[in-house]
């Protein structure tokens, strides 16, 4: 499989001509993500991982593109005409095909931001039982990960919890997503702070991936 990072938290992953892409949001280059994508999974309704004008855009233009949502973002998403069709709802604990890749899903709610901010639906995806996009949360899932995306900032984010996650997961390989809201310096303290938790257990290799940047796994 190949994996290519976009801008913030929107991944591509392809296999052949099977593939699809994961929160198309407003920080990313949503337009290009999409182009030839026939599946989206979205994790939660935050717009930083679904840009809701962009992603009818290219239902309009895409017959046979179908999205994969939590249900509160299949209702919000549901009134626009282009996409009422063509969204299925999904929760933790289901497997589906998306794009002809094997999709299993986890978790549920979002990590909490703040006790007085309500709790949002969040759905992570394991592709292909391989590569695992958490969206908004910490929730380790109950299988095997080959390569997995981890958020390195948010409003919800501690990086010493962030680090438990990597070492929880025991990946062999990772990658920085949910890194839009952040400076290059930034960036590169959040990474640092993680190879140095991460390297002694000697399990998991970090690798930092640029926006448009593809990897093969």
């Amino acid at each position: 499989m190949e994996l290519t990072k976009y801008s913030h938290s929107c991944l591509r992953v392809a296999d052949g001509d099977r593939r699809l892409v994961l929160d198309p949001g407003v920080f990313s280059e949503v337009a290009e993500a999409l182009t030839d994508i026939d599946a989206v999974l979205i994790t939660h309704e935050h717009v930083d991982h679904v840009d809701a004008e962009k992603l009818a855009a290219a239902a309009e233009a895409n017959q046979r593109l179908r999205v994969w949502a939590p249900k509160d973002v299949v209702d919000q998403l549901t009134g626009n005409a282009a996409l009422a069709d063509r969204l299925t709802a999904v929760g933790p604990g289901e497997s589906f095909v998306a794009g002809g890749l094997r999709v299993r899903t986890f978790g549920g709610q979002h990590a909490l931001i703040h006790s007085s901010i309500p709790v949002v639906s969040n759905v992570g995806y394991l592709i292909e039982d391989g590569i695992y996009h958490p969206g908004d949360s910490y929730v380790v899932p109950t299988a095997s990960v080959e390569a997995l995306l981890v958020p390195i900032n948010a409003p919800w984010a501690k990086v010493s919890e962030t680090a438990d996650f990597v070492v929880s997961v025991r990946a062999p390989k990772a990658f920085q997503i949910h890194d839009g809201l952040i400076s290059e310096i930034g960036r590169g303290g959040y990474e640092g702070v993680l190879k140095r938790v991460i390297e002694p257990y000697g399990m998991t290799r970090f690798q930092h991936l640029n926006p448009k940047d593809s990897v093969s796994l």
